[in-house]
């Protein structure tokens, strides 16, 4: 393969995409060309709240070719367009061939919720120290357990589900709703931790398909699909979400809280925490359970 790069200001990014989709790139991919100086500038701003910027002043865009003949034909087309001004082409270069898979494969590693409790790719071994296992390969749905959110929300699941030695009949956990389920990881925790009724739901049809898919890899029985699946009490109801629908959930998912059962919610910063209090005052008291590199978990006992 062969990589064209080029050099462009902010209202230039989508028409040159665009160019090189229709010149029959395999990839364009897109990156601050300022990074790592003083002038870089941030994209994404916290959950929550708008961008603070629409674009990088400068991009740098890289585009992958089959041929250096096709790469060289898309710049000399693309350098003749009235578009192209104020653009810049940087040159054109050999991409060795590797093992795509494996490379990608190698930047996920096992993660440990806790000494014991560890979130495992399909691709390596279990640590020696793993006593339950959550098998989860990288994916469409948010949550390999690699953000923090997901680590507070399975770590209160260890501590409060069947722990190991635990008779079958014991589930603390109860009945489990996983509300915006994404990956299923937290279903699949409940899963392992003694729950064996548990429903997950996600409006994310990609959502609904990849928790099936993960937990029949996790030999566990969930409930799967839309919203409207979650019906009843539950005495365990995890949400990890973000705040503004959290707050805007707040009477629906009471509603599925069983008398004396737990509400769980993460995907809420620090400084979100009293206004989930507020939005959540008149249905339950939330406290702060756990916090972890500026995110908070949030429960509450109905």
């Amino acid at each position: 393969m062969f990589e064209l790069s080029l050099m462009c200001p902010q209202d230039r990014v989508e028409t040159l995409s665009d160019a090189l989709e229709a010149l029959d790139a395999l990839s364009v991919s897109i990156e601050d060309a300022d990074a790592q100086t003083d002038a870089e500038q941030a994209l994404f701003g916290e959950p929550g709240l708008p961008a603070p910027k629409g674009g990088w002043q400068r991009s740098r865009m890289r585009a992958l070719f089959t041929t250096e003949l096709m790469a060289k034909d898309a710049a000399s087309l693309l350098v003749a367009q009235d578009f192209f001004a104020e653009c810049q082409f940087l040159g054109i270069s050999d991409v060795p061939d590797q093992d795509w898979v494996r490379l990608t494969q190698s930047q996920f590693a096992p993660v440990d919720v806790t000494p014991d409790f560890w979130i495992v790719p399909t691709w390596h071994e279990p640590p020696a120290q793993a006593r339950i296992i959550i098998r989860l390969d990288p994916g469409l749905a948010f949550g390999t357990g690699t953000h923090p959110t997901t680590r507070m929300c399975l770590r209160w699941i260890a501590r409060h589900g069947r722990g190991m030695g635990q008779p079958a009949a014991s589930n603390p956990l109860g009945r489990v709703l996983d509300y915006g389920c994404g990956s299923g990881i937290l279903a699949i925790g409940a899963a392992k931790y003694g729950a064996l009724d548990i429903d997950a739901v996600d409006i994310d049809a990609a959502a609904v398909e990849s928790t099936r898919l993960n937990a029949q890899a996790n030999d566990v029985n969930l409930r799967v699909g839309l919203p409207d699946q979650a019906t009843g009490r539950y005495q365990t109801v995890l949400a990890n979400i973000l705040a503004t629908p959290l707050k805007v959930l707040a009477p629906l998912l009471c509603s599925h809280v069983a008398p004396g059962g737990s509400l769980v919610m993460a995907g809420i910063l620090e400084r979100q925490a009293d206004e989930l209090k507020a939005a959540y005052a008149h249905h339950a008291s939330l406290t702060v359970a756990d916090s972890e590199e500026g995110w908070v978990l949030m429960t509450a006992r109905l």
